[in-house]
């Protein structure tokens, strides 16, 4: 069941698209019966998409696989080949969770191009999760473009004033980053003769053999390759210093557009380092592990500093973000270090394992922030602190929802988000105590920036009287609220549940990547 499942769930969202698609669109963009419809068709496969997916999840031992050729092996050997493990189980789910959640939230704010906002969102979700479950370089290159041109769309049809701008901004720095990828994966495939994973990790020798010699200074072939897939996950994460296109892509995207974004794209980039990156180039993963640490460190005390100065609630979210990401970078490469005295290194065990957990809570408690956000914008049309103060008065229960969310991002102990911190720091501090003491500085500032925001917000007297007639959270808010503030206290009191998938392959995987093992255990 569980291997033909997994074609199910990943296909399911593209077939709603497509069935959307002969619907007639509203030329006249005033909201119909027939928009409503478009609505209802889509959440409905989403919902399935997410229900489908669910003892994929829960019967999870070790993995699912599913296999078949593709094109004829004499012509080019590229199969149709899906895994997921127990490093894709949870971004797998957390991706089918999120997409109804944010089709719901969107229910009234979006009013134009409905079907085609439906469409985008779906075929997005279908993108994302065969990026996470394709166990073949060529299929991975193809599901990762599928997300950039809807993502694209999203941006720059339902954003707000500057949205072109902030569109272009994403596909420039994207695409660069994807061409340069591929071009990595084509030599990957004259090298090896396979895009298939398994193949790929059994010979990872291979990769690290060539040098060549430019301008009579010799290069290895294994660090240029590893700069060439860096980058291009760098930049999806984003990693300081090429975060500068996220800031612009959350404040100008809709909420649906924020909450993809923050939820799951983002994820795409660090997925890719402990996926691609650091297995199949583990010497140069070594080698460039101090500075992209240094980089990781950099982008935590940066982002919270920017986050510090911004007045407007969104920009504050999207440098919190680049924070935080900073956190789960910083748990892939702070812990990879070379034994003394030895070719080989070591992995903090708890630094992986938190990174990988980071990944899930970031993307529920960040998300959460984004839809809280926007239901306030689609009230009053503003994200400036300044135009609120005192909403806890007019809007008991959004403050109470808000209050539980800044909590989780800030990592409350009984929360999800100290569970990764924690983890991340602790095998951080094992590795390097130095730079657990700047990571642990963030955490701090994490705080600071949060509980301001939540103070000018909703503390204090209601003096805009146009914040007077707010209503609280409608049935439908609270609808797509509950669901995730169940899961951050679920995953912040019972991690181990979560944890567990992880561990079931995480020492297998790492076996596989040479001159690397796990320590700390």
């Amino acid at each position: 069941m569980g291997n033909s499942l997994i074609s199910i769930v990943l296909f399911l969202p593209l077939i709603g698209g497509i069935l959307l698609m002969f619907f007639p669109s509203n030329r006249e963009f005033i909201p119909s019966s027939r928009d409503k419809l478009i609505k209802v068709i889509g959440l409905s496969f989403a919902l399935l998409t997410f229900i489908l997916s669910i003892p994929l999840f829960t019967s999870f031992k070790g993995g699912f696989e599913e296999k078949v050729i593709w094109i004829d092996p004499n012509m080019l050997n590229t199969s149709y080949h899906l895994k997921l493990d127990g490093i894709s189980i949870l971004l797998f789910i957390l991706t089918t969770f999120v997409t109804p959640i944010i089709l719901l939230a969107s229910w009234n704010s979006i009013q134009i191009r409905i079907k085609e906002f439906v469409i985008t969102v779906l075929l997005i979700e279908t993108g994302m999760l065969g990026a996470f479950v394709a166990w073949d370089l060529l299929l991975f290159y193809i599901f990762w473009e599928v997300m950039l041109v809807p993502m694209y769309f999203l941006i720059g049809i339902w954003g707000s004033e500057n949205k072109i701008y902030a569109s272009v901004k994403f596909f420039i720095y994207t695409m660069v980053g994807s061409l340069l990828m591929f071009l990595g994966i084509l030599y990957i495939y004259m090298k090896v003769g396979s895009f298939d994973l398994d193949v790929i990790y059994r010979n990872v020798n291979l990769l690290s053999s060539d040098v060549f010699n430019i301008f009579g200074i010799n290069l290895h072939v294994e660090h240029i390759l590893f700069l060439v897939f860096a980058l291009s996950f760098a930049i999806k994460v984003p990693l300081f210093p090429f975060h500068t296109w996220l800031p612009d892509a959350h404040v100008q995207a809709p909420t649906a557009g924020s909450v993809i974004l923050a939820s799951v794209l983002l994820k795409m980039g660090t997925y890719g380092f402990i996926r691609f990156a650091i297995p199949f180039f583990p010497e140069a993963s070594i080698d460039f592990a101090p500075v992209i640490s240094i980089l990781s460190l950099i982008g935590i005390v940066y982002g919270a500093f920017m986050a510090l100065a911004q007045t407007d609630i969104k920009k504050l979210i999207a440098y919190s973000s680049v924070s935080h990401l900073g956190f789960v970078m910083l748990g892939l490469f702070a812990v990879l270090n070379r034994l003394p005295g030895s070719s080989e290194a070591i992995f903090m065990y708890q630094g992986v394992q938190g990174a990988i957990y980071q990944m899930i809570n970031h993307g529920i408690s960040t998300g959460a922030l984004f839809l809280l956000v926007g239901m306030i914008y689609e009230r009053r049309h503003t994200k400036e602190m300044k135009e609120y103060g005192g909403l806890a008065k007019v809007m008991p229960i959004y403050a109470v929802v808000f209050m539980i969310t800044t909590l989780s991002s800030i990592g409350l102990p009984g929360l999800n988000g100290f569970v990764g911190e924690f983890l991340i720091l602790l095998g951080t501090f094992k590795a390097n105590w130095i730079y657990g003491v700047i990571g642990a500085s963030g955490v701090i500032l994490g705080a600071v920036y949060m509980l301001i925001l939540y103070q000018r917000v909703f503390f204090g007297e209601c003096t805009n009287p146009k914040n007077l007639s707010l209503k609280d959270m409608s049935i439908r808010e609270i609808i797509v609220m509950v669901p995730l503030v169940i899961l951050m206290v679920i995953m912040g009191v019972i991690p181990n549940y979560f944890l567990s998938k992880i561990d079931v392959s995480m020492g297998e995987f790492f076996k596989m990547i040479p001159n690397i093992q796990l320590g700390g255990m």
